[in-house]
């Protein structure tokens, strides 16, 4: 399989809000060339859609984890917080050498900031 664009598609019942949430919130820039609310994510690209089965927040937040590998954590999560995200999980170590910090975005679903320190 060759892969040109590696794109994430989240459902939700109100796309526009967990757009929103992403590009203001999050920081993360336009990707325009993919439609009119994709978002550029490193090197993948992140859009917003609704599902007509899709209704309240994630029923299962915990299996699919948004991760952004970030150089800083300790910068990105104060200048989330400061935008009043709450953290569920704050900058814990894993035997890998990963620092996780993690929060809910609008829809419930859990998204990780994580930086690789390894030891």
């Amino acid at each position: 399989m060759n892969v040109g664009t590696f794109l994430l598609n989240i459902t939700s019942e109100d796309p526009n809000r967990l757009q929103k949430f992403y590009s203001e919130v999050v920081g993360l820039p336009a990707q325009p060339d993919m439609g009119e609310g994709a978002l550029k994510a490193g090197g993948a690209v992140i859009n917003f859609d609704n599902h007509s089965e899709v209704r309240g927040p994630a029923k299962e937040p915990q299996r699919y984890l948004i991760d952004f590998m970030i150089d800083d954590l300790a910068a990105e999560q104060a200048r989330l917080e400061a935008q009043g995200v709450k953290f569920i999980r704050t900058a814990g170590r894993e035997p890998w050498g990963g620092i996780i910090s993690t929060f809910l975005d609008p829809d419930g679903n859990y998204c990780q900031l994580i930086q690789y320190k390894p030891e």
